[in-house]
């Protein structure tokens, strides 16, 4: 495969205070170019590009700069406490389905994907932990008391 010129048309200029690879280029060896492009292939030569670097220096800026800025996005978005204030048909829904579950004895994973079809949208962490504890209660010794 040799570099036909196409690539010229996506060159990239280089970053002012961020690395290449950081600020999304990526890098084809057989053109010798970095380019802007979001294939894993060159549009130009059609050999896989480089999306990291290989220099142990760089690898770690490049890991620093991506847990720096994943930080600031954590940062950013401040999770309000979640608060138990559904709408009563939706938590009925929950409860129902739950019920349901336990008495049917349906398989765990049935029963999550029951509960992400509420209108709540529950998130499948949530649903898991509500199936865990139903299915718990379900299956606790009952206490004999001689």
């Amino acid at each position: 495969m040799t570099c036909k010129g196409i690539c010229s048309r996506y060159k990239a200029q280089k970053p002012v205070g961020t690395g290449r690879y950081a600020s999304g280029q990526r890098r084809c060896q057989i053109c010798e170019i970095f380019i802007n492009w979001e294939g894993l292939w060159c549009p130009c030569c059609g050999y896989r590009l480089r999306t990291k670097p290989r220099n142990l220096k760089y690898k770690a800026k490049l890991r620093a700069r991506v847990e720096a800025d994943a930080a600031s996005l954590k940062a950013q978005t401040v999770e309000a406490p979640q608060v138990a204030t559904v709408a009563a048909s939706s938590s009925d829904f929950v409860k129902t389905t739950l019920e349901t579950a336990v008495a049917e004895g349906w398989t765990k994973t049935k029963t999550v994907e029951e509960l992400r079809k509420s209108e709540e949208r529950m998130t499948i962490k949530k649903a898991r932990d509500l199936v865990k504890e139903a299915f718990d209660a379900k299956s606790e010794p009952i206490a004999i008391k001689a």
